[in-house]
């Protein structure tokens, strides 16, 4: 059995309903990428897996999502307290915002382990340092006195992903790990969480727009559009043969070690807004090769001869 799996979940916030049909697992020592532009609902497939959709007037309200055989659906929220930051972590998308400015680093990291492993305040300060030891922190024990802003963001982000290991969760969650940072300290954490889920037989939900950070880091893709999954498949199948018309233009997006000048391009148009999702295929405004039946009838996603993915016209294209 898969340590999470959504079957089916669909998300409302008031009259919008974000998220429809999401479904995927995620297996220990695996790393699931969850990419799709801004808009496509990726951090709120984060939420709904933390159970944190009522802090903006969300629920889910079909579907289920089972974490190592718990129904968080149906969790309360005393339990599910006890879950998050212990079993599930969360990694958010801005280091410079994630921690308390006013209390020094160490401190905050040391508060996981204390609360939720119930250790001494000394034995949790060792633990702390261990851990910033492993994430290649230098002179761990004298940082762990510093505040956030005498640090960078590439130490910060590291100091966040400390937090998150500090209880020895089996589920990580990282929203757009390296939003904030330059490209090489990008490379240098995406390793670095790689590391951890080989070596720690842990499980990675990690989310980001950035395809090349897929290729560097996943096992399995899902890619997410308006709301929906469009297609989901290895990572290897993924880059070579993508199913879906929107995974092909993501792939395309990918800039190239000798590509011309001016030849790099863009997906045209936008995600449509919740308040305005097209009736079909959510994509076939966008999409070159939409026909009549894609803008009328909702593509059902389909097991495909590698992966899965919801296009009318894949095989079609696959021999187009």
């Amino acid at each position: 059995m898969a340590l999470l799996s959504l079957d089916n979940v669909s998300v409302t916030i008031g009259r919008l309903h974000p998220l429809d049909g999401i479904s995927f697992d995620l297996d220990r020592k695996e790393i699931l990428g969850i990419v799709g532009e801004s808009g496509s609902g990726k951090s709120l497939t984060a939420l709904s897996v933390m159970g944190l959709l009522p802090l903006i007037g969300g629920k889910v309200t079909k579907g289920a999502i089972v974490f190592d055989g718990i129904d968080l659906v149906s969790l309360p929220e005393t339990d599910y307290r006890r879950l998050r930051g212990k079993r599930i972590a969360l990694i958010s998308q801005n280091p410079m915002t994630s921690l308390d400015p006013i209390i020094r680093i160490g401190a905050q990291i040391d508060q996981v382990s204390q609360l939720h492993l119930g250790l001494s305040a000394v034995a949790a300060q060792a633990r702390s340092i261990e851990l910033m030891q492993q994430l290649r922190i230098p002179d761990a024990a004298t940082i762990h006195g510093n505040y956030p802003h005498q640090l960078s963001g590439g130490m910060k982000q590291r100091m966040v992903i400390a937090m998150a290991l500090a209880a020895d969760p089996d589920l990580i969650i990282a929203d757009e790990p390296t939003t904030a940072l330059d490209v090489t300290i990008q490379a240098q954490i995406i390793q670095i969480m790689v590391d951890l889920v080989r070596e720690r037989g842990l499980a990675l939900m990690l989310i980001t727009h950035d395809m090349g950070v897929v290729a560097q880091a996943c096992d399995r893709v899902v890619v997410l559009y308006a709301g929906r999954v469009a297609e989901q498949a290895g990572v290897a199948d993924i880059f070579a043969t993508p199913k879906h018309p929107y995974t092909r233009e993501l792939i395309r997006c990918i800039p190239r070690h000798g590509q011309a000048p001016g030849s790099l391009k863009g997906i045209p148009g936008t995600v449509p807004s919740v308040m305005d999702y097209p009736s079909g295929c959510r994509f076939h405004p966008r999409c070159a090769h939409a026909q009549a039946i894609c803008g009328t009838e909702v593509p059902l996603l389909e097991q495909k001869t590698s992966g899965r993915a919801a296009c009318h016209l894949t095989e079609v294209l696959a021999h187009g």
